[in-house]
């Protein structure tokens, strides 16, 4: 098991496209999130706000890029228009905002919870309500997960923490 919770950064790598952990320090692989990928998503709804620069999926909200899957009622995404060199814009994703029975799920490592703000940005992401963290058979539960995708840090915190490991 990655004690690391690698998971929010093939997270980052999915949203992104365009440490100590748990009392454990651990390195983090090394994940593509610079070269472009296809992100494919599906929901009952979406409404574009430009002037917001804000985009609303609703209902069953299903999106995949690669081997990894976000799943939850709302999704609601901030971006931001860069002029380029060339004269052309760009969109690059600021924030995701992830409401309702959020699941994100890897090939090894899936993270449950009521809610998830992922801020490009500073590469910070939070999960929260009723967080779950299943790798294998090792458990990992409690009120609010933070990782600082910057330094690998990740944190279980927000009241009583409960885990339950099984090494390799």
């Amino acid at each position: 098991m990655n004690r690391g919770l690698i998971m929010p950064l093939i997270l980052a790598g999915f949203i992104a496209g365009s440490g100590q952990a748990l009392a454990q320090s651990t390195t983090a692989p090394a994940i593509d999130t610079k070269s472009p990928k296809a992100v494919d998503i599906e929901a009952n709804e979406m409404e574009i706000i430009d002037k917001d620069t804000r985009a609303i999926f609703r209902g069953n909200v299903d999106a995949k890029r690669s081997d990894v899957r976000l799943k939850c009622e709302t999704l609601v995404v901030e971006y931001s228009e860069v002029k380029q060199t060339d004269g052309t814009n760009k969109t690059d994703v600021t924030h995701l905002d992830a409401k309702g029975n959020v699941s994100i799920v890897t090939s090894n490592q899936t993270i449950t919870g009521e809610w998830a703000k992922f801020d490009v940005k500073a590469n910070k992401l939070n999960v929260g309500g009723n967080v779950k963290v299943v790798q294998g058979k090792t458990r990992i539960s409690g009120p609010l997960l933070k990782v600082d995708l910057n330094t690998n840090k990740s944190e279980m915190t927000g009241g009583r923490v409960k885990g339950s490991f099984l090494p390799n």
